[in-house]
């Protein structure tokens, strides 16, 4: 379980499973299991019987966690999937950097 270093509202690539190639927002993120929900990946089918909250029964199409180890984020400045990198600026910032092009990526 290494340090995760993507997170929720990041633009993301599948890199691996059967979704590979898919590219999609993080809508929710799980670091103690090293888990993400991506918008558009890794849908299943549930079964709903109805109820006061859902008074419309059916089957409805919902995103399941994926591994954060099988996504790469996608570097909002040169647009490809590429490694974060974290550093500093001379300001003292802390960000999180595009391995590809050394863009800021966004402030951590």
């Amino acid at each position: 379980m290494g340090k995760m270093r993507i997170k929720k509202g990041d633009r993301v690539k599948v890199v691996s499973g059967k979704d590979k190639g898919k590219e999609g927002k993080i809508l929710r993120s799980m670091p103690k299991g090293d888990m993400l929900v991506i918008e558009g990946v890794n849908v299943a089918t549930k079964h709903v019987k109805p109820s006061q909250k859902n008074p419309q029964a059916g089957i409805i199409k919902q995103e399941c966690p994926i591994n954060s180890c099988k996504v790469m984020l996608v570097c909002p400045s040169c647009g490809k999937a590429t490694r974060v990198r974290r550093a500093y600026l001379e300001d003292g910032r802390k960000v999180r950097l595009c391995k590809k092009c050394g863009e800021v990526v966004d402030q951590v």
